[in-house]
Parts: C-alpha cells; sequence; structure tokens
C-alpha cells in the first residue's frame, strides 16, 4: 500500500545524506520501499557573506527521476517541512535554477541592481568622462 508523499531527508547506510519527495510503498512482502523523486544532495558552504546551500542531483547520469530504495538501506529519514529546503528543491528539479549559474551562484537581475552589461556601463561612464573634459 502507497502512503502520502512528503519531503524527506535521508542517511543511507553509504553515509550520503538526500533529500527527495518520497513515498514510502510497504508491500504485501513485508518489504518496504522508498520509492524518491529526483533525489538531491544539498550541503552547506559557508562564506565571508554568509552560508549558502549547494544542490546537485544525487546520482549524475540517470535519465530517470524516480529511484526505489529498500528500507534495509536507510539508517534514518525524517520529514521535512522547511520551506526554504522544499523551495529551493522545487527549483531545482523544475529547472527554474535559471537563476543560478553553473557553479551554483545566483546570477544578478534589476532586482539586485544589474541594470547593464559591462560593455554598456562602459559606453555610458566613457561618455559622462569625454563631456565633464570638455566643461
Amino acid at each position: 500500500m502507497m502512503g502520502d508523499e512528503f519531503y524527506a531527508i535521508l542517511k543511507l547506510v553509504s553515509g550520503e545524506e538526500i533529500f527527495s519527495l518520497i513515498i514510502v510503498d510497504n508491500n504485501e512482502e513485508d518489504d518496504t520501499i522508498v520509492v524518491l523523486q529526483s533525489p538531491v544532495i544539498m550541503w552547506t558552504v559557508p562564506t565571508p557573506n554568509g552560508t549558502f546551500i549547494k544542490v546537485k542531483p544525487w546520482m549524475e547520469l540517470p535519465d530517470e527521476d524516480i529511484f526505489m530504495i529498500r528500507l534495509d538501506k536507510i539508517i534514518t529519514m525524517t520529514e521535512s517541512h522547511d520551506q526554504k529546503l522544499i523551495k529551493l528543491y522545487n527549483h531545482y528539479i523544475n529547472d527554474e535554477s535559471s537563476e543560478y549559474d553553473v557553479s551554483g551562484h545566483m546570477k544578478p537581475n534589476s532586482e539586485m541592481g544589474y541594470i547593464s552589461s559591462v560593455s554598456d556601463a562602459r559606453k555610458k561612464l566613457e561618455k559622462v568622462f569625454k563631456l565633464n573634459q570638455e566643461t
């Protein structure tokens, strides 16, 4: 019998910690299976500007996004209600991560003060500089 789906952090016997949307499948043979949708690894990176969370897929090569793990391969599992983690996970798996570059850094946008490219800014500053020199 399939249970409800929920977000969880799992610690596997391999030592890996993964975050995923999961469903627990209690089948009749008493061999419980945990079904993971797009599991990811998240870790914190401390920097002088604060702590950031990096995300990468749990398995990088498969094209599939559904994985099954037997319960005996899981040390512990805890349901997560952390809205920041859930939002980050959903952004990542829904490919809404376009606000992040390949290295995981957030790309600047107009709300952050990004208003032009470097070449556009250079042209504008050169124009202002030339006007100031003429006066």
